[in-house]
């Protein structure tokens, strides 16, 4: 094994908070996830890369075992579905985490589309009907991951490369006294631009893993990228400041 640089698209973020957190399938549009920021309280699922010319449909699906204080494990899942078209929009949702013996669709807490050429992200939540809009400004590039080189392998029948990231939590920040070794592994496809595999594994809480699943590479709903009739659209895009000389 070697270390090499590595591009990498998500970041899983361990489950430390109640047992309905729920699932994130996207975060605001970026190249490169931030830094590790220590356990949270949601899993992450999924970066879908704002890129034109790879149009694509999926589900993510994520399982979660966390590990109680005395001991036992407590599963949950979930999974979102996502979806980008040629011109780079994308769509992507949260779920509720819920337990395995559930037999049911987990309720969907929100939804997320993005329009790449015009910068404009809504974030709409279904329970309240109310679908907010704003213009991202362009993103900061962040300096790509290195990692530990796993190789290559097949997924969903397209070629992703691993890494693996190990992080080392000093004892006083750890919260357990002792120095705390998180690692999370990516497997990332060129030809997507997706992360096809994200597992997260933290000795506090447990281990989380995201997977693509059922992908297709036609070209999606059209409907999909649009606020649907009956959500009231508020924009928040701040105000342009003036300057004065």
């Amino acid at each position: 094994m070697f270390n090499r640089t590595f591009r990498t698209i998500a970041l899983l973020a361990a489950a430390a908070g109640p047992a309905s957190s729920p699932v994130f399938s996207q975060g605001p549009p970026n190249l490169t996830p931030p830094p590790y920021g220590g356990v949270t309280a949601f899993v992450d699922g999924i970066f879908v890369t704002p890129v034109p010319g790879a149009p694509l449909t999926a589900v993510v699906e994520v399982e979660s075992t966390q590990v109680l204080a005395d001991g036992s494990a407590l599963s949950k899942k979930s999974f979102a579905n996502i979806a980008r078209d040629s011109q780079g929009r994308i769509y992507n949702e949260r779920r509720q985490m819920v337990s395995p013996s559930y037999a049911g669709q987990p309720p969907i807490l929100s939804f997320h589309i993005f329009d790449p050429e015009t910068r404009q992200s809504i974030f709409a939540n279904p329970a309240t009907r109310v679908a907010r809009q704003f213009i991202l400004s362009e993103p900061t590039p962040r300096p790509p991951t290195s990692g530990e080189d796993l190789g290559s392998q097949v997924m969903e029948n397209v070629l992703a490369h691993g890494i693996r990231v190990a992080r080392t939590v000093p004892a006083a920040a750890s919260g357990t006294g002792k120095p705390v070794t998180v690692t999370d592994e990516y497997w990332y496809s060129d030809d997507l631009h997706l992360n096809m595999l994200v597992k997260h594994d933290d000795p506090r809480t447990g281990e989380q893993t995201v997977s693509v699943t059922r992908l297709s590479r036609a070209e999606p709903d059209e409907a999909m990228f649009k606020v649907p009739a009956g959500f009231k659209l508020v924009d928040e895009t701040p105000e342009p400041q003036n300057r004065q000389n």
